[in-house]
């Protein structure tokens, strides 16, 4: 299921100022009692059904054993191409508005309050295409170690997200922050500078050093004394349109804490909203305009053997009738440039849903 970012006011005291559209719950979970496991590494397929009765498990594995056959014979469709811009986009800011919002931020990081904060716009578009197509898109023009495609009730929850929010696995903790992007290159020798380029930035270095420490101080507070390592420093990662600075750290979670605890100290993500992370999230809910819902929360599991694994909802999109709803986020600093900024992310968000949404 998911867990929205305003979840983060059953935690700590922060502002709660912001109109909600569209109307979603602030967590949502489902306890399946059959599932299907696609592990693409292995090309193999598992059924997992939870039940007491063996005749009964024996029926509804063939069942689902029937329905993996037929769904293999009857989706083997890609996606078409695009061929028009037709999307038209609404957002949560005026080009203006974002700009003040710009300024404002700095004016905070300049009198001490934030070294850097996380501004996002919603973006709302007519939905003319299937759900499951959408995701099939998704797939093709942007795939990521997290793919997701969730039918909850009335809501659709579509995303492919290349970051990890937390994860706990055997005990083991792991937090691993991106930041810091550069697009990919046309060819392999502009590819190599381009990823020269991003490595050698001081300004990217410098703001993901500071959501390392971030990260490295959030997985402390729950994790055994001297046991927070970070094994991968400033790494390049590389996906089919962008490439990230990525680092990793792990940690032992302590005895008497579990993965609920160790969830409740490591969200929201501080590359979704900034440090010191409380201030900066204040600022967030004084500087924009509607409530996040899903947008920079999480979204994964929690296992029965006390293990979870969720994403930070990212390059995700909501569908709830024929509406849909994207929302895109630029990492505010000192330096930063406001035009630039708005630019930005309105090229992110045009990446992430005119080539999903155009009509075929």
């Amino acid at each position: 299921g998911y867990v929205s970012y305003d979840s983060i006011r059953y935690i700590e005291k922060i502002p709660d100022n912001n109109p909600e559209d569209p109307k979603l719950p602030d967590q949502y979970f489902i306890f399946p009692s059959e599932i299907i496991v696609v592990d693409n590494e292995e090309q193999s397929v598992k059924i997992i059904v939870y039940g007491d009765n063996k005749e009964k498990i024996d029926k509804r594995i063939g069942g689902l054993y029937s329905f993996i056959l037929n769904f293999s014979n009857n989706n083997h469709s890609e996606p078409g191409s695009n061929n028009s811009n037709c999307v038209e986009l609404l957002s949560s800011f005026k080009k203006e508005e974002f700009e003040k919002a710009v300024l404002k931020s700095k004016r905070y990081i300049k009198e001490g309050e934030i070294f850097q904060v996380v501004l996002s716009q919603r973006f709302e578009f007519k939905v003319k295409q299937e759900p499951f197509d959408v995701y099939k898109k998704l797939r093709v023009n942007n795939p990521s170690p997290y793919m997701y495609f969730m039918k909850l009730d009335e809501l659709y929850l579509i995303g492919s997200s290349p970051e990890i929010l937390i994860k706990l696995k055997k005990g083991i903790a792991v937090s691993r922050p991106i930041a810091g992007t550069r697009k990919r290159g046309e060819t392999d020798e502009e590819d190599k500078m381009l990823e020269k380029e991003l490595i050698s930035d001081e300004k990217e270095l410098a703001e993901h050093i500071m959501l390392v420490d971030l990260a490295r101080n959030d997985l402390g507070r729950v994790c055994k004394f001297g046991s927070v390592r970070v094994d991968e420093l400033m790494r390049i990662e590389k996906y089919s349109k962008v490439m990230h600075i990525v680092s990793n750290i792990v940690g032992k979670l302590k005895n008497n804490y579990g993965s609920v605890e160790l969830f409740k100290a490591t969200f929201p993500a501080g590359t979704v909203s900034g440090a010191p992370k409380i201030r900066a999230m204040e600022i967030i809910d004084e500087l924009e305009s509607v409530k996040r819902g899903i947008y920079a929360g999480g979204v994964g599991y929690f296992a029965f053997n006390g293990d979870l694994d969720f994403c930070i909802a990212i390059r995700t999109i909501i569908i709830k009738g024929e509406k849909g709803f994207a929302q895109v986020g630029a990492g505010i600093v000192a330096d930063s440039i406001p035009e630039n900024e708005y630019n930005e992310i309105l090229n992110k968000a045009k990446a992430l849903i005119l080539t999903l949404m155009e009509e075929e």
